[in-house]
């Protein structure tokens, strides 16, 4: 499940007022979790996707569907909605053991050159862009409690079973804040607004059109 959204484009830098942003791309990655049952359904959270349309989606599947597994994905600017959208679900359904995995994501952007030159064609740059990006897995079955990220279900919410090994009589303090989900190198991380930014890792001209 991708869920899409639009976001405003942000402007060329200065002297580059003639180049758009024409296209975002992902690097496609597997998920970080081993031994995931087929047909787990993933939600790629965008930086303009609706919560409301995430959450009616991502809740039909675990309660009408009968699904034990969800994953939630993003990176860059949608890193604080996916968490957002975890904790929502822990707080409806309860119960849900999480795993939590940080890393690094590319994304490729390609800028066209909208006034070139008289006599030349027009070029594209293509820009590589490293962005952080976050995947949980909220699952109602256990997990294995020693994996890097694991965190047991909350006590005192719908849906969770007290005599459950995992929660029975441990205490938890309240849930971090989002940023501090994040490793300290990766906090205040964010895209750039112009392709030329400190996430960039490269670039190079486009083929001719």
């Amino acid at each position: 499940m991708a869920a899409q959204g639009g976001a405003a484009k942000p402007p060329a830098p200065a002297g580059m007022e003639n180049f758009r942003k024409v296209r975002t791309s992902e690097e496609e990655s597997p998920l970080p979790f081993p031994d995931l049952p087929p047909g787990v359904v993933e939600m790629k959270v965008k930086e303009g996707s609706k919560i409301r349309n995430l959450m009616s989606f991502a809740m039909a599947q675990m309660e009408l569907k009968g699904s034990r597994q969800i994953v939630f994905s993003g990176c860059g600017r949608a890193v604080t909605k996916t968490i957002t959208c975890v904790e929502i679900m822990k707080r409806k359904l309860g119960g849900l053991h999480q795993v939590t995995k940080v890393r690094y994501k590319t994304l490729l952007e390609v800028w066209e050159n909208q006034d070139p030159p008289p006599g030349t064609a027009a070029q594209n740059l293509t820009v590589h862009k490293n962005v952080p990006s976050i995947c949980i897995l909220l699952s109602r079955d256990p997990l294995d409690p020693n994996q890097t990220g694991y965190q047991p279900p909350e006590p005192g919410l719908p849906g969770e079973d007290p005599s459950s090994s995992s929660t029975k009589g441990q205490k938890r303090p309240p849930p971090p804040p989002c940023e501090e989900l994040l490793p300290k190198k990766l906090q205040g991380a964010s895209p750039g607004s112009s392709p030329w930014g400190s996430g960039d890792r490269d670039s190079q001209p486009e083929g001719h059109h």
